[in-house]
């Protein structure tokens, strides 16, 4: 028969206090506090194996590129620390919500007086009439449903419901997402719907706003809305651009707005390179995220998208489980998501950190370093050029060799070609792609190929010649 039991105190007291004064009694053996354990946390979801976002196993993405693994916001981790919950508020400000899709409804944020309330009454006597699941800025009315899917989509990134064995799952098993609608049908929004909505999520206890959008210049007013955010302790994550661009100098708003609770977002592939599509900044972007073929909720079903707006609500959904574990004031959050980024080749020197980790969050660890970046390994001067600008049509290959080593990477000095159209393809001596790149990308290791030898082809269709690209050395190991 078991001489344990269990001691209960009538008042909160530190673990290590009642130990310390139990254990002086010479009639106990010992005392341990009454741990708390949990289910290793992997949830039911059938189409789990397609988020790479959340784990990457080096399976391939929806076009078919292969992955490398770890190349993911450490999502199996975490959920066996927190899988989020429904007191954290998330407003996304987007397109609205779907929040009829079966696995974003059970996540969605209400507001209680209108749903319980009189049709066509203010009844919480916010301004705002009938805004049961957030407010259409768009339309000026309380319904917020997404007739775009974009809004759906960086929903269910953040937090479509877990563990229900239909669909998929969000960062978030459990949230309250609050739909905001200021981008229309067509995708477009202005500046007074945008700092209206921001003030509702404001107003109506957010605690963390997702913003996959920008554009225009510097606006006081809509900065002014995000310090007003801040001064109410909320977190504002936004999206660096979709435009190759350095933010550092050419600036994308909000996501360059010198506020405190500002997070700026990059996205990265599969791989863990920095999107073709990606802005990127060393001081004035933040951090990255999955955002290249991401699956998730849409009204019409389940679709891969990919962008900033992509990664976005990675970040989000991973600020949502962190808050809902640890209590942190907006500035306190971005340190801690700042500091425990996994440091990643692909983002070195493109970010402030590496990639964003939910395990390492919640755990306030820092991740070992990437053995996997090239920058790590041995290097040496290499000099090749293409043709600066190229022609019209041009198509011409390189190969780099370096005897005996058994993976290696190409250093871009420079590397500019039109997005989406002039492209540079890597490969390995056997032919097969390893990586494509399309935009700019200065500064830059590329993709690693396996073996002694990397293969370099340059295409460019008829029309828009750009720079073209130097190469200045080569990692190996």
């Amino acid at each position: 028969q078991s001489n344990t039991v269990l001691l209960k105190r009538e008042t909160l007291e530190r673990a290590d206090f009642v130990i310390s004064s139990v254990s002086e009694n010479p009639l106990v053996e010992y005392v341990e506090p009454n741990y708390i354990y949990t289910i290793d946390a992997v949830p039911n979801d059938p189409k789990l194996s397609q988020l790479w976002g959340l784990i990457n196993t080096g399976q391939a993405d929806s076009s078919g590129a292969q992955g490398v693994a770890t190349m993911d916001v450490d999502a199996e981790r975490a959920w066996d620390i927190s899988t989020g919950s429904k007191n954290i508020v998330v407003a996304v400000i987007d397109t609205g919500v779907g929040y009829n899709i079966a696995e974003l409804a059970p996540n969605m944020w209400k507001n209680m007086a209108e749903l319980n309330g009189t049709p066509g009454v203010d009844d919480d006597n916010n301004g705002f009439v009938d805004d049961i699941y957030g407010y259409d800025f768009a339309n000026k009315d309380g319904d917020p449903m997404d007739d775009h899917g974009h809004g759906s989509h960086c929903s269910g990134t953040i937090g479509a419901k877990g563990n229900d064995g239909q669909g998929l799952v969000g960062v978030a098993w459990d949230v309250s997402i609050m739909g905001i609608k200021f981008l229309t049908a067509q995708g477009g929004g202005s500046l007074d719907d945008a700092i209206a909505s921001i003030d509702y999520a404001t107003q109506m206890g957010a605690n963390i706003m997702s913003n996959s959008w920008g554009g225009g210049g510097y606006s006081r007013a809509l900065e002014e809305s995000i310090q007003r955010a801040n001064d109410a302790g909320i977190i504002f994550i936004a999206a660096a651009g979709n435009s190759s661009m350095n933010n550092d100098v050419n600036p994308t708003y909000p996501a360059t707005y010198n506020v405190d609770n500002v997070l700026s977002v990059a996205a990265i592939d599969n791989q863990g390179q920095l999107a073709g599509f990606s802005n990127y900044g060393k001081t004035t972007v933040d951090i990255g995220a999955p955002g290249v073929n991401v699956l998730s909720t849409t009204p019409s079903g389940y679709q891969s998208w990919s962008g900033t707006s992509m990664a976005t609500p990675h970040v989000s959904g991973v600020a949502a489980i962190l808050l809902s574990h640890e209590s942190l004031t907006p500035v306190q959050m971005k340190e801690r998501l700042i500091a425990t980024a996994k440091p990643i080749g692909g983002l070195r020197g493109k970010s402030v950190a590496g990639l964003t980790s939910a395990y390492h969050a919640l755990t306030n660890t820092t991740p070992p370093p990437d053995m996997e970046d090239p920058f790590n390994w041995a290097q040496e001067s290499y000099q090749l050029s293409s043709p600066h600008p190229y022609a019209d049509n041009f198509s011409q290959s390189w190969t780099i060799t370096v005897p005996g080593a058994t993976k290696i990477a190409a250093y871009f000095l420079k590397f500019d070609t039109e997005r989406g159209y002039d492209k540079v393809t890597f490969k390995d001596a056997a032919g097969n792609v390893v990586g494509v790149w399309s935009g700019s990308r200065d500064e830059s290791f590329s993709p690693a190929v396996n073996g002694d030898t990397m293969i370099i082809t340059m295409t460019s269709d008829g029309s828009v010649n750009k720079y073209g690209f130097d190469i200045e050395a080569v990692a190996y190991r």
